[in-house]
């Protein structure tokens, strides 16, 4: 009997044994299988369940001639613990896109809008279509450094429905052939006689050496860019000034003229091409690069591009980039943008409620930060660059073109508040460019319409440019005189111009 009782005794115990093995194998089996995804550490040692990932569905314009490839929106997805869902739509045919997903109502959760067409969807804000965000950005931690001025830029009736992404203020200035400069004597110029003085030396006095009359001082192409930088030197204000505490077009002040006898003459004279309204902006650059003119006038973080052409033609090139300009007046000034060049919206169609935005912007908190922002812009450190001088210098245009590119146009803020790596460059003047594009922070003229509004401009705003670009290029190629000009802006007047300063006024 004892011997019995004993067996059974054993027998439940290793019964016993048998399950607790069980059960710690079926615990370790379930770690292996992911247990630590499901789990994390808090502070205080304890274990808690980790989120799942917010999905985020997000529209983009596509710069580039194909989609990239995956591996940045991975990067960003771990980082900021998102599932993200991309439109690539070619920046051709957005506008076009968003007005169709608009009228659909297909909006994704985010999407990117270009500065003209915010204008059309203010109706569609202030019938309460996209969420305001303003009140919710002191609540992150990066979202609430974006810059003061730019936010107010961009309101609507005193309110903030998009986050901005970030561009200098002005990049305007000058690229020039120092080297010619060099041969001639001429140092780079301070007034806009000396910048006359150069347009004709380039033209006249043989710059290059060769002992031919082959080149000319300006490049330009029909878009008035050119034209609006010089005229800003002459003192023009930006688009529309104030006088007699009036807000008037930029047209109906004497610096617009004296900048249309300026740009006149030199054409007249050949310091200039002569069929620059029909010229493009390819052809432009390729005269800077063939060795036919001397000075551009636009973005002068351009110089980088125009020189590694121009160097395969000619070894001994030699540009560099200016700034400061004084006009007769003595005074520099630069035409100056709001602050960024796109922004993006949030449908109220698409994000259903207040804890669902707040996840939304949180991702875009996330791009802000220093880590998501030069993930963003560079891309991953030691593979797609490197840090030189606190600055990032990228390792692989090629791959970097594929993978990080077209994500920039992307970026929220600027390096000045999401903390980013500025840009490296081996070539001087394009490291130089970077540096006059914050001095002209110094000097910039703003746009006093900017936060204003004109039905009729924004409904005929095609138009009536058109009739004032026209008269402009024909008084500088001498089709019109200064009777001619002032009947186009009586034609600008008629076709809706005067209601356009009596809305602007009226604010």
């Amino acid at each position: 009997m004892r011997k019995l009782v004993f067996f059974l005794f054993v027998s439940v115990f290793c019964l016993f044994l048998v399950g607790c093995n069980e059960e710690s194998a079926s615990n370790n089996s379930g770690e292996e299988a992911g247990g630590e995804t499901e789990t994390e550490t808090n502070e205080s040692g304890q274990s808690e369940e980790q989120e799942e990932p917010f999905e985020l569905s997000v529209m983009l314009n596509l710069h580039t001639p194909e989609v990239p490839t995956d591996k940045l929106e991975v990067l960003l997805e771990e980082g900021s613990n998102t599932e993200l869902d991309i439109q690539w739509i070619p920046d051709g045919n957005y506008e076009e896109r968003v007005n169709t997903a608009f009228s659909t109502n297909t909006l994704p959760q985010a999407f990117l809008v270009k500065t003209a067409q915010f204008v059309q969807f203010k109706d569609a804000i202030r019938d309460d279509q996209f969420w305001e965000i303003g009140p919710y950005l002191e609540e992150f931690e990066n979202l609430s450094k974006l810059r003061e001025g730019t936010l107010k830029n961009s309101e609507v009736d005193g309110k903030l429905y998009s986050l901005y992404m970030g561009r200098p203020l002005s990049r305007s200035g000058l690229i020039y052939r120092k080297d010619w400069a060099d041969n001639l004597g001429l140092e780079a110029p301070t007034t806009t006689d000396e910048f006359y003085e150069m347009l004709r030396a380039f033209t006249e006095d043989d710059p290059d050496g060769n002992g031919q009359d082959d080149t000319i001082g300006l490049t330009d192409r029909g878009n008035l860019g050119t034209f609006n930088t010089v005229s800003t030197w002459f003192g023009t204000p930006n688009r529309w000034g104030e006088k007699d505490g009036e807000l008037l077009p930029e047209f109906m002040f004497p610096e617009y003229k004296q900048t249309l006898d300026f740009f006149r003459d030199i054409h007249s004279n050949g310091y200039m091409n002569k069929d620059a309204p029909v010229t493009s902006k390819t052809d432009q650059q390729e005269m800077m690069k063939n060795g036919k003119a001397g000075v551009y006038i636009g973005s002068m973080q351009d110089v980088l591009g125009i020189n590694k052409d121009a160097e395969v033609i000619n070894p001994d090139v030699e540009f560099d980039v200016h700034n400061n300009v004084a006009g007769p007046h003595g005074e520099f000034g630069v035409r100056s943008i709001p602050g960024y060049g796109s922004l993006i919206m949030f449908p109220k169609a698409a994000i259903k409620s207040e804890e669902e935005l707040k996840n939304v912007l949180s991702f875009f908190d996330y791009l802000m930060s220093p880590e998501g922002a030069n993930l963003l812009i560079w891309g991953v450190e030691g593979e797609h660059y490197e840090v030189v001088d606190g600055k990032a210098k990228i390792l692989d245009e090629d791959k970097h073109d594929q993978e990080i590119k077209p994500y920039t146009s992307f970026e929220i803020g600027e390096p000045s508040t999401n903390g980013r790596y500025e840009a490296f460059y081996d070539y001087a003047p394009a490291q130089k460019a970077i540096d006059l594009y914050k001095d002209n922070d110094n000097y910039v003229v703003d746009d006093p319409t900017v936060g204003r509004e004109s039905e009729t401009y924004t409904q005929n705003a095609g138009s009536l440019d058109q009739i004032i670009t026209d008269a402009t290029y024909q008084y500088i190629l001498r089709e019109i005189d200064e009777a001619g000009f002032d009947a186009a802006i009586e034609d600008w007047k008629e076709a809706g111009g005067n209601d356009v300063i009596e809305e602007y006024n009226n604010q």
